[in-house]
Parts: structure tokens; C-alpha cells; sequence
């Protein structure tokens, strides 16, 4: 069975990483990448975007989305993780390639309306353009299959807060719209991607295995294995963002709970993903809130390979 996608991004070390394996993934097929901000700039980030596509040679469009949080300043972006580059001060030779002229709603909108009930978002940035898209058209619920979602922390803690993680720090507002739409959604938050650190060896891996793109992965993997490493005694990494793309293929790896969410949007708990897991509550606050499905659980040996042999494809 092949999946038809649109990967929304900001791309970011990881992004490449879950990009890349969709592009290798066989049973994986990516309309588009639409970007926006997040880890950089969206200028940056659709950039970015393109430079990867061409790496791979993969002729699909590219369009570039929202810059700001729905509501806010402009992000601060997370260079610290990424590098000034987005790419961990790889600096690789940008493309001359041209984005599609479309907003990045726009192409989840068109193309939602050429393949009704066939395409999966999935979103591993911010919200904002799945959150304009469905302004854009309110029965975009009705014309996708699903939403597969990297970001939240719904039972661990955040990563930018005590209880909220970056993807929806970021745009909180915007968040809070994707998650009450009447969709199938799935989260991929820290819960489950925290718990997988990857060793150092895992890059080198994939370098011996692709060494094109799992060689860019693995150069890019150097920054970012050094901001996550900080006050470890172990080197690790972590691939959040490929994730909500390894269930679509094997979702037998993973383990789901099902609950009514909401997402903060208040000063103090901005961007906090609280998930009241089913017949927990009887409080209409949450028992009438939108109902979708957390991973919390994965097979992390079945995962590494799965990841390592995408890559040898």
C-alpha cells in the first residue's frame, strides 16, 4: 500500500533526516513539501526545503507558508539545535531551484481536492499552515485521510517549558485549531520520541549506507548530537521528526492511546498538550474536547532498523 503525503516542515536536522526517509520509503509517496517557520526563518526554511529535494532528486513542489505564530511575535527559531544554516553549519550549496507559487494552505487545500480521502498531512513543525489551510476550507477534515502530527508532550515534559514542547510552543493558537478540527489525528510528541535516543554510530550507519543523504544526515547530525549531548554522560541523538512517517509504514511498532485533548493558549502553560485518556474523566470540558490518539510506546530496535534499511534502499 502506498501513502500519499504532504510533509509539512521546517526544516532543521532532523526534518532532513524524516525527509530523506520518506524519499528512500518505497511505500511512501511525498506530493509536496510545504514549509514553514519553526526551527528557522520560513525564508530559510523553504530553502532549505528545496536544497534537500535536489539532493535527492526529487522534482515535487516546495511552497512556503506561514512566518509567524498565528498569534505573537516572531519566533526566536532554534538555531542553538540547528545552526545558523538550519543544517548545523553544514553550509551545503543552495538550490536554484523555484518554489511553487502557491501558499503552502493553498497546496494542502488543492490538493486535498484532487485526492479526496487519499493524502495524510504530516505535519513536523509549527501548525500554522494546517490551521490557515482549514480557514482556507472548512471541510478540508472531510478531504484528507488523516493528520500525523510530530510535537506535543502529552504524559513527559516539554522541551521548551515544564509542559510544553517547540513544534507547539511555537504556534499554540494555531495548535489548538489543528487539534479541535474533526479529523483522524495521531501525535508523535516526546512521550515516544524522548525515549528513542539514537547512539553516535547510527548516523555513521547511515553515512555507509547511503552516503549521499545519509552522509549529509550524518555531517548536519554533528551539531545537533552536540546540543542534545549537553550535560550527558552519553552522546545520543534523537529523530523526532521521522517518526509519524515510520507508523504510517509499520504501525504495529507503536503503541497508541486514545483521549480528549486541548491545547493551551494561556501566558504560563502556552502550548501544552493535555490528553484526558478515555473514561478518565466525566467533565464536559474534556469529555466534549476533540478525541485523538498519542503514541507512547515504540519498538526502538525495530525502528533503528527499519530507519537504516529505508536508507539502503
Amino acid at each position: 500500500m502506498t501513502h500519499k503525503i504532504i510533509l509539512d516542515t521546517d526544516p532543521g536536522i532532523d526534518d532532513a533526516m524524516a525527509i530523506f526517509f520518506a524519499f528512500q520509503s518505497p511505500d511512501i509517496e511525498v506530493l509536496g513539501l510545504t514549509t514553514v517557520f519553526g526551527n528557522v526563518p520560513v525564508d530559510m526554511a523553504a530553502q532549505n526545503a528545496l536544497t534537500l529535494c535536489e539532493m535527492a532528486d526529487q522534482d515535487i513542489p516546495v511552497t512556503k507558508g506561514v512566518g509567524m505564530p498565528w498569534v505573537g511575535p516572531e519566533s526566536s527559531y532554534a538555531h542553538f539545535v540547528h545552526g545558523d544554516d538550519g543544517f548545523g553549519g553544514v553550509n551545503p550549496t543552495p538550490s536554484a531551484r523555484e518554489l511553487d507559487p502557491r501558499s503552502s494552505a493553498q497546496f494542502i487545500v488543492d490538493m486535498a481536492r484532487k485526492y479526496p480521502g487519499e493524502i495524510t498531512l504530516v505535519a513536523i513543525g509549527p501548525l500554522g499552515n494546517l490551521a490557515l489551510a482549514l480557514r482556507l476550507e472548512p471541510e478540508l477534515p472531510k478531504l484528507v485521510k488523516g493528520v500525523s502530527i510530530m510535537g506535543g508532550a502529552a504524559f513527559v515534559r516539554g522541551n521548551v517549558t515544564p509542559v510544553a514542547e517547540a513544534n507547539i510552543w511555537n504556534d499554540a493558537h494555531a495548535a489548538e485549531i489543528v487539534f479541535a478540527a474533526d479529523w483522524d489525528l495521531t501525535m508523535f510528541g516526546l512521550d515516544v520520541t524522548n525515549a528513542v535516543p539514537f547512539a553516535p554510530t547510527f548516523v555513521d550507519v547511515l553515512a555507509e549506507k547511503n552516503p549521499k543523504l545519509g552522509g549529509f544526515v550524518q555531517q548536519t547530525a554533528q551539531f545537533y548530537m552536540d546540543f542534545y549531548s549537553q550535560n550527558r554522560e552519553d552522546r545520543v541523538c534523537f529523530f523526532h521528526d521521522a517518526f509519524p512517517i515510520a507508523h504510517l509504514r509499520h504501525p504495529e511498532l507503536f503503541e497508541l492511546t486514545e483521549g480528549n485533548v486541548r491545547v493551551a493558549t494561556d501566558h504560563l502553560n502556552r502550548g501544552q498538550t493535555i490528553v484526558a485518556p478515555a473514561g478518565t474523566t466525566a467533565s464536559p470540558l474534556w469529555t466534549e474536547a476533540n478525541t485523538i490518539k498519542v503514541a507512547t510506546k515504540v519498538d526502538h530496535a525495530a525502528l533503528e532498523q527499519l530507519f537504516v534499511e529505508t536508507y539502503a534502499n
